[in-house]
C-alpha cells in the first residue's frame, strides 16, 4: 500500500502547524489519556473505554510493524515545534469490512475545533495518493458524528450512503456514513486550491472529529 520511503520511522509530513511522525512508546500516556476519553473512544471502531496503557502499547508497535511492512501508515498528530507532544492519530490501512484502503483518525478533546483533524487528514492524503499506486480511498462516520462527516467533506469524500458498521471495540454493529475519495477527483482538488495543501486550511467547526479507524 505504501512505498519503501514511509517504511522508516525517520518519514514525517510536515503541514502549517503539525508534524506527523510514527508514534513510539513515548506516546502511550497521552493516548491513553486523549483517546481513552469516552467523548473520543465511543465514536471510533477499535478504542476502548477506557484504554488500558497494555492496548495503547499493543496498538504502537502494530502501527510501527504496519508502517514498516508497508501495509498502512500510522502517524501521530504533534503541534510543529512539539513533536514529542501527541494530540491525535492519523492513518491509512484496511478497512474491517472492505480491506479497502481507509483513512482513520481522532483528535483529544481540548484540540477541537480548530481544523486540526483536517489538517492532518489532507496531508496524510496526499502522501497515499503521491507515494502510492491505489486510486480510491475509503472512510466511515457514525451517522450522530456531523463533526467527522465535516472533516471528510473538506478533504473532497464523496458520500455513498448510510449502512451499518462494525465496531469491534463497541461490541456491535452501529449505523454509519460510508464516504469515497479518487484520485482523480483529489488531484482535482489540488488544482482547484481547496485541499488546504495551496491555501491556509479553513478551521474545521468544534464537533467531534474522529473517524470509525483506529
Amino acid at each position: 500500500m505504501f512505498p519503501d520511503l514511509t517504511r522508516d520511522d525517520v518519514f514525517r509530513l510536515e503541514t502549517r502547524r503539525l508534524w506527523l511522525r510514527w508514534p513510539r512508546l513515548a506516546d502511550v500516556q497521552a493516548i491513553v489519556r486523549l483517546a481513552g476519553e469516552k467523548a473520543v473512544a465511543e465514536m471510533t471502531a477499535r478504542i476502548p473505554h477506557p484504554y488500558p496503557p497494555e492496548d495503547a502499547e499493543r496498538f504502537i508497535f502494530q502501527s510501527r510493524r504496519s508502517n514498516a511492512d508497508g501495509q498502512g501508515l500510522v502517524l501521530a498528530i504533534t503541534p510543529k515545534g512539539k513533536p514529542n507532544s501527541l494530540i491525535g492519530v492519523v492513518g491509512i490501512g484496511p478497512g474491517l469490512e472492505t480491506g479497502k484502503p481507509t483513512l482513520g483518525y481522532w483528535l483529544g478533546t481540548p484540540h477541537w475545533g480548530q481544523g486540526y483533524a483536517t489538517e492532518a487528514a489532507r496531508a496524510l492524503i496526499d502522501a497515499f495518493f503521491a507515494y502510492g499506486e491505489e486510486d480510491e480511498l475509503m472512510a466511515s462516520a457514525r451517522v450522530l458524528n456531523p463533526g467527522s462527516r465535516r472533516v471528510l467533506e473538506k478533504c473532497g469524500f464523496a458520500y455513498q450512503g448510510s449502512g451499518l458498521a462494525e465496531l469491534p471495540a463497541r461490541g456491535g454493529y452501529y449505523p454509519a456514513d460510508h464516504f469515497r475519495l479518487d484520485r482523480r477527483a483529489w488531484e482535482s482538488l489540488k488544482t482547484w486550491g481547496h485541499t488546504g495543501l495551496v491555501r491556509e486550511p479553513a478551521s474545521v467547526d468544534a464537533g467531534q472529529e474522529l473517524s470509525l479507524v483506529h
